[in-house]
């Protein structure tokens, strides 16, 4: 079964949620050793998935993005603060010179989320002009991370009221990612499933 036919079948739920249920993506691997194959990706999806809130670490206060300066690092060092921006924001970015103190500061609780500012999107350079934060912005809107924590990856892909189309095309995008970054490609996929959040997964074929 491809993708727009599991999505077809999963529409038809006839249970009707209270909410918009994510379409997820679950890739389960085979042959991987965990501590010697750990992914971590950042990938780029054709269609956005929803609104994300970005929180910048940044030397100067910025219009574009919610921003924290270095003389306000201070009261993060209070857990119940810490702990409620890390909630808050799906996203961080930081410049380049204020990283080894994000990374004493924050980077306990932001480390083990998934949530540290990378190089791969999210490390900005010496005073970052509104340019390249609102291309990194945008760049954002259409990324997804992924840290593989089990022998099975589950990312959202999609939401209920995306066409079947553009959750294909998202699907697609992820799962090619994910297969390239596997040390043996395809030979470490045992399969794939997609589902609702409220529905039993359907397996399918990704092309």
């Amino acid at each position: 079964m491809n993708v727009k036919e599991a999505l077809a079948e999963l529409r038809k739920d006839e249970n009707k949620r209270k909410f918009e249920q994510s379409v997820d993506l679950i890739v389960n691997l085979k042959g991987i050793n965990m501590k010697k194959d750990n992914l971590n990706l950042v990938i780029t999806i054709p269609h956005k998935i929803k609104e994300k809130k970005v929180c910048g670490f940044l030397t100067k206060k910025n219009d574009l993005v919610n921003s924290i300066t270095l003389p306000e690092f201070d009261k993060y060092k209070d857990k119940a603060k810490l702990k409620k921006l890390v909630n808050e924001y799906d996203f961080f970015i930081a410049e380049a010179p204020l990283m080894p103190k994000v990374a004493t500061v924050f980077g306990k609780v932001l480390g083990p989320v998934g949530k540290m500012p990378s190089p791969q999107l999210g490390i900005l350079p010496t005073d970052a002009s509104d340019a390249v934060i609102k291309l990194t912005l945008t760049k954002i809107e259409k990324s997804i991370k992924i840290r593989m924590k089990e022998t099975s990856i589950k990312v959202i892909s999609g939401k209920e009221k995306m066409s079947d189309d553009e959750i294909s095309a998202n699907v697609s995008a992820i799962y090619k990612e994910i297969v390239n970054a596997l040390p043996n490609k395809q030979e470490n996929v045992k399969n794939v499933m997609i589902k609702l959040t409220m529905t039993k997964p359907i397996k399918v074929e990704v092309k």
